[in-house]
């Protein structure tokens, strides 16, 4: 009896083990149901599009609020490089990621190219001056051209690589307004305050007050890639995994393709 007792009480010792188990399992796929508020620390140029996406995913989500802190990439890097609190890191070039991976606060198996992108040059919608090509923006009508901080605005790197090319970097010293993002640029060029600037296409079709001069040729800069990443320290791993799925979902891509975004590796 007495050894049929300690049977019984061994299976049920690994049956509960083998519960507690599937419990585990679940518990890190899962998100936990608490209120819960994720930091998304995302290039400004996705404003629109995740501004959309986030509302459709709380509304779904409602245990889950999404904080969206928009700026420049290379911004955004050193704020999580100097510990301010993010749960998840959307970027405009795969240098500031991987930069966050190397330094191991990016998580190295949850990060991945979400998106792709085209650089445009957008002039005023009243704009007179005719642009067509990147020799244009030479000409002495053109007073100002704007361009991101090419030190830590992707949008700001890819244009200066373009002009590289072109030979055209140097000469353009003279005229060259700045902006701390992609999204300053395109405001310089909406108010008028340059008459031309280096965006991304998908910034442009969200203006009423601009139109695309040219797009400019993608053989002259390294392409543009969108990679999201979960960030280490996160103290909310379920749901920061969760909203990092459904951001690479047909649903999410979807908006993101409204808003002139492509799927990666397609140029």
């Amino acid at each position: 009896m007495r050894r049929r007792l300690s049977i019984c009480a061994a299976s049920l010792a690994i049956l509960a083990a083998i519960g507690m188990a599937g419990c585990n399992a679940d518990s890190k796929t899962q998100p936990s149901g608490e209120n819960v508020e994720l930091t998304v620390s995302a290039a400004a140029s996705l404003t629109d599009a995740l501004e959309e996406i986030g509302k459709a995913y709380e509304s779904g989500h409602p245990s889950v609020k999404l904080d969206f802190n928009f700026g420049s990439s290379g911004a955004l890097q050193q704020q999580i490089e100097q510990g301010a609190p993010a749960d998840l890191f959307l970027s405009a070039s795969p240098k500031n990621m991987n930069a966050l991976v190397e330094k191991q606060l990016i998580d190295p198996e949850r990060h991945a190219a979400m998106l792709a992108g085209e650089l445009v040059v957008v002039v005023p919608a009243g704009g007179q001056v005719p642009i067509s090509g990147l020799a244009d923006l030479t000409k002495d009508g053109v007073r100002h051209v704007a361009i991101g901080i090419p030190g830590s605005v992707p949008a700001g790197s890819y244009a200066k690589e373009a002009l590289e090319n072109a030979k055209l970097w140097d000469s353009l010293q003279a005229k060259t307004v700045q902006g701390k993002d992609v999204r300053q640029v395109l405001q310089y060029v909406e108010t008028e305050n340059a008459d031309a600037g280096f965006v991304y296409k998908t910034d442009a079709l969200a203006s009423s007050k601009v139109k695309i001069a040219f797009s400019v040729d993608p053989g002259t800069y390294s392409p543009i890639e969108y990679p999201a990443g979960i960030v280490k320290s996160t103290k909310h791993p379920e749901e920061a995994e969760d909203f990092y799925d459904y951001l690479r979902s047909d649903e999410a891509f979807g908006v993101f393709a409204r808003y002139g975004f492509a799927k990666p590796g397609l140029r």
